[in-house]
């Protein structure tokens, strides 16, 4: 059994193109693996309000708004090539709270806890939607059947948690995400080809 931890945010699409394209290497490779997801917020001191993403991307990384248009456009040729969606998003927004209710859901489960994952970045990336919204973050949990969200969405529960989760990754040397590290010891950075997730695999499971 690969042990896989896949350090991501909600708010990054190139989670979500790495997310798909990892379980499609998993499907054509056959093996055995468990998935645990791992927190990283790429925008720690964003207000609940969120900002325009246009301007909060040229303000980040200094680029125009036509390049932002140029790597929305190949986003959404390779998230379609992954069977995944990306719809108009207009705003970026807060994600803590997404990640205190994925880890209730890893407390529960790996499987919940991927279907809650693909239920939120579906929701932000697909649809637009606020993943820091108590309402959005409701329709998830029970889109998937998670327990007892009401008492993670409606208090604090699992802050410190979750803050020092993603300080041990960022502590291990994860700078930028998606992080998937396989077996603890094999890093696979970004969002890479189906092909690369296959080898890197197959190279965990050899030992």
């Amino acid at each position: 059994m690969i042990q896989i931890d896949f350090v991501s945010d909600i708010a990054c699409p190139w989670c979500a193109i790495g997310l798909h394209a990892l379980e499609a290497a998993l499907g054509n490779t056959e093996l055995a693996a468990e998935i645990r997801f791992q927190p990283f917020e790429l925008n720690p001191a964003m207000p609940p309000e969120g900002e325009d993403i246009v301007p909060h991307l040229q303000a980040k990384y200094g680029i125009s708004p036509e390049q932002i248009a140029v790597n929305q456009q190949r986003l959404r040729e390779r998230g379609a090539e992954l069977g995944f969606h990306f719809g108009n998003r207009s705003r970026i927004w807060n994600t803590f709270a997404a990640h205190r209710l994925l880890h209730e859901a890893g407390e529960q489960g790996p499987d919940l806890q991927r279907r809650l994952k693909h239920a939120l970045l579906r929701r932000y990336h697909g649809e637009g939607q606020n993943p820091g919204s108590v309402e959005v973050l409701r329709e998830a949990a029970l889109e998937v059947g998670l327990r007892d969200a009401e008492r993670v969405i409606d208090s604090d529960l699992h802050l410190q948690a979750v803050r020092e989760a993603q300080a041990f990754w960022r502590q291990a040397g994860i700078q930028a995400v998606p992080a998937v590290v396989l077996n603890r010891r094999l890093l696979v950075s970004g969002g890479q080809p189906v092909e690369v997730f296959e080898q890197a695999l197959r190279q965990a499971a050899a030992g």
